[in-house]
């Protein structure tokens, strides 16, 4: 009997790693109903309001090109800023973050440890970083093989190290981080805005209705839930809203919160608050045209930020614990890294940290 040529093995792995992709992919469309479900609601509230409210409702012409008006640039509004929220790629580390390949291969080679320490403060020894893990050491991404800047976080949904990362949101299945910051906070402003809108407009009619004092006509059922819908949304979004607008008001980001920022010398929640005014500009820009708009305005790269632990700043209501011009420390709290350029004009209005440090130096040596 002749023997036939023996089948070559499948590639190992090969069925796993099929199943592995086509897994991504359906999480990849789920990530995606959040979205669908906001966008429908949105769809189907246009028809109630325009249609069934203002075209076949209302009575007078009067009121009615008010309403249809001030509906459409709230709408264009919410929509422009939903769009760049969800659209806006999130802005990742610079190069000059990533290793080196020497630098790779080094810390390969070393042990888990100080070795390792060794070769990554060697590595971010001219970067602007001032923020460190729990143990004091560099933070490092294993997965994006970069030294993170300070108020970078890696996202295990996007799988990438995200700048000024504040979390990952479902309702905008993007991270909502440095780059596109502002566009998430004039969607929240817009939205609370749009159903303020569509409540109060929508009030009059959802009582007349409730009283049978209008005709039941298939506009009943959309304008009570229209009324429902938007008190309802405007509750959730008026707390969410004023959150972020307090985080805005102090520096910080929702992570930040959770885990405050740990610096050379010691934790500090208000380490990056330069003052109210200058924590505004940071989200928003010098040019205050452009805040209301879903244009980015932000300063800086995001890869640095200026922290009131090496400029303080006048607005600052005191000192932070630890710091003060009779430090007891022999050494400087940071090391001689300058900010971005960018960054860098927000803390004008006060003498460098270094030029203060050498005066206090000074005054000690005489």
């Amino acid at each position: 009997m002749r023997c036939g040529k023996m089948a070559a093995p499948p590639p190992p792995g090969g069925a796993a790693g099929a199943w592995g992709g086509v897994r991504r992919r359906c999480q990849r469309l789920l990530y995606w109903v959040p979205v669908l479900f906001i966008s429908s609601i949105l769809c189907w509230s246009y028809y109630a309001y325009v249609t069934q409210l203002c075209l076949l409702t209302m009575t007078n012409i009067g009121e009615k090109v008010v309403c249809l008006v001030a509906y459409h640039i709230f709408f264009m509004l919410f929509v422009w800023s939903y769009w760049k929220t969800i659209f806006t790629l999130p802005m990742n580390p610079s190069k000059e973050f990533h290793l080196s390949y020497s630098d790779k291969e080094s810390l390969e080679r070393e042990p888990r440890g100080e070795s390792q320490q060794e070769v990554l403060r060697r590595a971010a020894k001219d970067l602007p970083i001032y923020t460190r893990t729990m143990s004091g050491a560099i933070r490092y991404c294993d997965r994006c093989r970069l030294v993170k800047p300070d108020r970078c976080h890696h996202c295990s949904v996007c799988d990438k190290c995200i700048l000024k990362m504040d979390h990952h949101c479902p309702w905008v299945n993007n991270c909502v981080g440095f780059s596109n910051y502002k566009f998430f906070l004039l969607f929240l402003a817009y939205s609370l805005l749009y159903c303020l809108f569509i409540a109060a407009t929508d009030l009059q009619y959802f009582i007349k209705f409730w009283t049978n004092d209008l005709p039941d006509t298939q506009a009943k059922f959309h304008i009570m839930f229209l009324f429902f819908a938007a008190a309802m949304f405007s509750v959730s979004l008026s707390s969410l809203f004023g959150y972020h607008c307090w985080l805005v008001s102090k520096n910080k980001s929702t992570l930040e919160v959770f885990r405050a920022p740990i610096f050379r010398h010691r934790t500090d929640k208000n380490g990056f608050s330069l003052g109210f005014s200058k924590n505004l500009r940071q989200v928003f820009g010098d040019e205050k045209k452009y805040w209301l708009l879903p244009v980015f305005s932000s300063l800086g790269d995001g890869c640095s930020f200026p922290t009131c632990l090496v400029n303080q700043d006048p607005e600052q209501a005191s000192t932070p614990g630890g710091l003060n011009s009779t430090s007891k420390n022999e050494n400087h709290l940071f090391p001689a890294k300058p900010l971005r350029d960018s960054q860098s004009h927000l803390l004008t209005d006060t003498p460098s940290w270094s030029e203060t440090s050498a005066k206090a130096e000074k005054g000690k040596v005489g």
